[in-house]
């Protein structure tokens, strides 16, 4: 097949297809660095979607330790109130029976929140690694414990002495990790931001190089329509001339 011809199924096949590059033939050079591109466009999206993950495990942690800061609320609103020594023995048995239930939807909460089985407030997962680029790294979240042991409130009760200060710093360890949680759910977002953004660029690269470029392409084969019309005429041309001379010769 003569140069020309190559040259023109390439085109063909370009128009056909979309690509530029169909084979490694039509640019190796050209198909080695966009492959290596489109590794990176794929590892951008994979890490989008571990962030968004991410982000969904952080909600129902958050949302688990938003209920539970309700509780420790009304628990402290329940010890103030039988602090006040208007409330005898029995009365404040039935403050007492309250703030344990409260406490047992607390340790419930701590024990039972889980994402895709993974257990996420009972101390169990000291840490979690979050693979959001296209290497493999990424973000370390921190999963505090917030068990009744671990917010120091398990034996809180209104019967004997007690201190407002057991509720207090429950309520701020709780606030603390919702806060910490709230700053991984940002950098995240962000994250996502720029994977979707830096995904983009990659594949606007790929794309200049392996994809046809339509106008350069048709310009191109009607360039060699024209080149081919006229190597027609041309031949044409010269078997007349010859016929010509032969007919002269003989």
């Amino acid at each position: 097949m003569s140069v020309s011809a190559i040259q023109s199924q390439r085109l063909f096949n370009s128009l056909a297809s979309g690509k530029r590059i169909n084979s490694a033939a039509d640019d190796a050079a050209g198909l080695a660095i966009s492959e290596k591109l489109l590794a990176q466009v794929n590892g951008y999206n994979v890490g989008t979607n571990n962030a968004a993950d991410g982000i969904n495990l952080l909600n129902v942690a958050d949302g688990s330790l938003s209920t539970m800061q309700d509780s420790l609320q009304r628990m402290r609103e329940l010890a103030v109130q039988a602090g006040n020594g208007i409330y005898s023995a029995s009365d404040k048995e039935l403050i007492q029976m309250e703030i344990d239930g409260l406490k047992a939807f607390i340790q419930d909460a701590a024990k039972n929140t889980n994402f895709n089985t993974m257990k996420l407030l009972d101390g169990s997962m000291a840490s979690l690694s979050l693979a959001t680029n296209p290497s493999g790294g990424g973000l370390e979240i921190q999963m505090d414990s917030s068990t009744l042991e671990s917010l120091g409130i398990a034996d809180f009760s209104v019967m004997g002495d007690f201190s407002l200060d057991d509720i207090d710093n429950a309520i701020q360890a709780v606030s603390k990790a919702r806060s910490r949680m709230g700053a991984k759910t940002n950098v995240l977002n962000h994250t996502i931001n720029h994977n979707e953004n830096a995904g983009l660029n990659l594949m606007a690269a790929n794309s200049r190089i392996r994809d046809t470029d339509y106008g350069k392409a048709i310009t191109d084969k009607n360039r060699d329509d024209i080149l081919s019309q006229y190597r027609i005429f041309a031949m044409k041309a010269q078997m007349n001339n010859n016929a010509g001379v032969l007919k002269l010769l003989g």
